[in-house]
């Protein structure tokens, strides 16, 4: 198994970004979407996957 490797994507192609705060990084683009999730917030978007971004 190649290190880098989750459930078949590798994390240089599309990696999550973790910030102290998370509004700035919100307003990136418009279809960004806060959500909670086990007691972290996250930046998703089913749109461009490369906004991804946690808290943290």
């Amino acid at each position: 198994m190649q290190l880098g490797l989750l459930n078949g994507l590798s994390q240089e192609h599309c990696p999550m970004k973790v910030r102290n705060s998370l509004k700035s990084l919100r307003g990136r683009h418009r279809n960004n979407r806060l959500v909670r999730r086990k007691g972290r917030v996250y930046v998703i978007n089913k749109v461009q996957r490369r906004f991804k971004a946690r808290q943290g």
